[in-house]
């Protein structure tokens, strides 16, 4: 999960490689470090623990260290706990005793993933007279390249090949070698990595947005490959060092999307920008009023065989699932799974060759949900990725794939890239349900004019936010808060308490409110905070009557509803309303005020939104 960034060429590189880090110090914020080389001189290498502000100051914004090529490297601990010797770049030699300092051994490099026989590998390496500083995997692979590089004395491209084939687990790496000037050697497993080139000058990062204000057009190195990075120039090799071409991708997104344009968060920011990812992401399938999925590449045809369909995701993207079984069961009458994507690739259960297995990743990398998409592919079912990032791992291998245009996602907690998911297969449920014969004409333009109608709805959702804001504030001491909801309001339910969770570090659980009386119902006191979701009609009495219950043992009910349900207020002390729309989509328009409680009880506690502590963007590694 941490981020990873390099460049050569003509300009000075250190305040280049700040600035890349800086977008992506949303991977990791432990430590970072910088290996800046000038010329035939050695590398030299400045480490940081805590924030990449610390590195800033350190490096006086990158001045003090003199060279045109260098990587860099924030991290996230895996191995090892946070401190400067811990923290990346590392050093094949000993350097000092934390690898800071002239680089006068052969390889410097950093990593991000994990190396799952790093115990074993230095283990042989101790062996062969390596000593190690740190506690970290990455030092030990840094020390295996070095290692091969010594004993063969056939180059980088060998000993890369060499420790690759060695290594079990997944890895982004970038490495300079002493003896090669002016060159960055990166290899990839199962980790991302990009590169781009313009201007004569070369770039190279984990994500996007480090390299998207100076080219669009990316190379994508593939699964077990490596190259070799030199000023305006790229090659790449397979594991046997036979050297194999490549083609560019252009990235849409704009560098300015990747910026805070004035909001004092990305979050926020990010939030705002729901109602854009929204549009934009229905606009790419709908055409003339109709369902288009001739892009993503599933025929009618494939529809209609479809008998089962899982649905494998983590996280939110994993709510989205939650939510989007509802729909896709009433709609298209299609039996639906939804699992933990950690958990599917370890079970052993038996699975519907005739099924359709959906994964769900906004970055196109989290590491379960690739190997869960990698499992169903071995097992011959047909997968459809839905995925946010053009190129990325899950995009390249399922065999169908649809994008999600919601643009780069800088903070943490994810709130326009989950919105722009949950219409994403909210489409998907609307044209099954056409295709097979389950909904006529008339209720298919009914549908799909409903989805049309969520960005403007999600807008005035927002307007809402300076009444959401004093509440926050009252309630941000809450130790501990639970959502409650039936069906399709339990799933949003489940979103909302992540988002309260995860970065404000307030205790909260989602239920079934049917399961309250089966246990939870012991947790609530005098003060407990009840956040029902009732945007249901059908299960809005059941779930009012739960609540009520909540309150008859001292707890304080926020309802959240849409309007119209202004009896809501005659059970509940605090009331949320959101627009109509069809109930199945309503989930759209509810989640809003829950990303919006979530944020401003963390901003009342004076905490870091985007950045909370112990969490990554981007989860590479298992």
């Amino acid at each position: 999960m941490c981020g990873i960034v390099g460049f050569t060429g003509k300009h000075q590189a250190a305040p280049i490689l700040l600035d890349g880090l800086s977008k992506l110090e949303y991977r990791g914020y432990d430590s970072a470090g910088l290996a800046v080389r000038d010329g035939e001189k050695l590398a030299e290498v400045v480490k940081a623990k805590g924030r990449l502000s610390n590195l800033i100051e350190k490096t006086d914004g990158g001045n003090a260290l003199v060279g045109t090529c260098g990587i860099g490297h924030t991290r996230w601990a895996t191995h090892g706990e946070p401190s400067v010797t811990n923290a990346h770049p590392h050093v094949s030699g000993n350097c000092t005793g934390s690898g800071s300092g002239e680089v006068e051994s052969e390889v410097v490099g950093v990593h991000n993933g994990i190396i799952e026989n790093y115990q074993e590998l230095k283990d042989k390496l101790l062996k062969h007279g390596y000593t190690f500083y740190s506690q970290t995997d990455t030092e030990v692979v840094i020390k295996l390249v070095d290692y091969y590089y010594k004993k063969y004395k056939l180059g980088p491209i060998d000993a890369i090949a060499k420790t690759m084939v060695r290594v079990r687990g997944s890895y982004a790496l970038e490495l300079m070698f002493k003896d090669y000037p002016g060159e960055i050697w990166v290899a990839r497993k199962d980790s991302p990595m990009i590169i781009g080139i313009a201007d004569g000058e070369t770039y190279v990062a984990s994500d996007v947005p480090a390299i998207l204000k100076y080219t669009r057009n990316v190379y994508y190195i593939g699964n077990r490959e490596f190259a070799k990075l030199m000023p305006d120039e790229a090659h790449f090799y397979n594991l046997d060092g036979d050297e194999v071409q490549k083609e560019t991708v252009e990235i849409k997104w704009d560098a300015e999307a990747a910026e805070k344009a004035g909001y004092k968060h990305f979050m926020m920011k990010e939030i705002h920008e729901q109602p854009k990812a929204v549009s934009d992401t229905l606009n790419s399938v709908i055409k003339d009023g109709k369902i288009d999925l001739s892009a993503v590449g599933l025929t009618e045809e494939d529809i209609k065989e479809i008998e089962q369909v899982y649905i494998v995701a983590c996280g939110s993207a994993w709510h989205v699932g939650m939510e989007t079984q509802y729909v896709i069961e009433d709609l298209a009458e299609i039996p639906v799974r939804v699992e933990l994507a950690s958990e599917f690739r370890y079970r052993k259960m038996p699975l519907n060759k005739n099924a359709l297995v959906i994964v769900i990743s906004q970055s196109g990398e989290t590491a379960d949900t690739l190997a869960a998409l990698r499992l169903a592919k071995e097992k011959g079912i047909k997968t459809l990725a839905i995925v946010n990032v053009v190129g990325s791992s899950i995009a390249r291998e399922a065999d169908h794939v649809l994008y999600t245009l919601a643009g780069p996602e800088i903070s943490v907690a994810t709130t326009k890239a989950y919105s722009a998911q949950l219409v994403a297969v909210d489409c998907l449920a609307v044209q099954f349900a056409f295709v097979r014969g389950m909904i006529n004409e008339e209720q298919y333009s009914y549908y799909v004019t409903e989805l049309l109608m969520l960005p403007d709805k999600i807008t005035r959702a927002l307007e809402d936010k300076g009444r959401i804001q004093w509440f926050a504030a009252k309630y941000a001491n809450a130790h501990d808060v639970f959502f409650i909801g039936r069906g399709i309001d339990y799933a949003v339910g489940l979103e909302g308490s992540l988002k309260l969770k995860e970065i404000s570090y307030v205790h909260s659980e989602a239920y079934a409110a049917g399961e309250l009386k089966h246990g939870t119902i012991s947790l609530i006191e005098d003060g407990t905070l009840v956040i029902g979701v009732l945007t249901q009609s059908e299960l809005y009495e059941k779930t009012i009557s739960n609540m009520v219950e909540c309150k008859s043992r001292g707890a304080y009910l926020m309802g959240l509803t849409t309007f119209g349900k202004y009896e809501t207020e005659d059970y509940v002390d605090f009331t949320v309303y959101v627009p109509r729309v069809d109930e199945h989509f309503v989930g759209s328009l509810a989640v809003v005020p829950l990303q919006l409680l979530g944020y401003y009880v963390s901003v009342a506690k004076g905490l870091d939104v985007d950045k909370p502590r112990n969490l990554a963007k981007s989860v590479t590694v298992e």
